[in-house]
């Protein structure tokens, strides 16, 4: 079965597709030219709903979107929804680590990472799900793994920065890998038998 997922980041890609082993992922590389609608929504809900149906529409294929970011307590629950823009969309993540760090002058804090996706058909939204990883901003950047913001995310059960992770342990706690086995859960039970 195959499953258009609405991305074409490959770091994201290669998360679900560890996830959605026995399903055939199509990308938005793969359906050609698909205008990208404005991430407007003030929560994960919010925007994943918007880019679901947005492709849902412009493709007449059954989508899946998320929207996901890191949610600092300290910081109001920046960057939040606007974690891939934080500072503008040209910022690299090493600018971006320097600004968290400035505002948080030292403290340290509790942080997620959040996933919301969405799954649409046409104008009707057939299933959603949020998922969380809870721990908190790490004291400095570490690991080579993963990407994002994972190098100042200290997930307090393994006592490392999900950029340290192998990717079976990440895959094992990701909230966006959880938000995918919630999808294919749903895909399991929704395909006629």
């Amino acid at each position: 079965m195959k499953v258009f997922v609405a991305t074409t980041n490959p770091n994201k890609i290669n998360e679900i597709r560890a996830v959605l082993v026995s399903y055939e992922i199509v990308t938005l590389a793969d359906v050609g030219p698909v205008p990208e609608p404005e991430e407007t929504g003030a929560t994960f809900w919010e925007n994943a709903r918007i880019k679901a149906l947005a492709y849902a529409q412009a493709t007449g294929l059954q989508a899946v979107a998320e929207d996901s970011g890191f949610v600092i307590d300290a910081l109001n629950g920046e960057p939040g929804v606007h974690s891939a823009r934080f500072l503008g969309p040209e910022a690299t993540y090493a600018e971006r680590f320097g600004e968290i760090y400035m505002r948080l002058g030292g403290r340290t804090s509790p942080a997620r990472f959040v996933t919301a996706l969405a799954m649409a058909d046409g104008a009707e939204i057939l299933f959603e799900t949020e998922t969380m990883i809870e721990g908190e901003v790490a004291a400095a950047p570490a690991g080579a793994h993963g990407f994002g913001y994972d190098p100042i995310f200290l997930y307090p059960p393994f006592g490392r920065t999900t950029a340290e992770l192998t990717s079976d342990d990440k895959t094992a706690v990701s909230h966006r890998a959880r938000a995918f086995r919630d999808l294919a859960r749903f895909l399991q039970d929704s395909t006629p038998r």
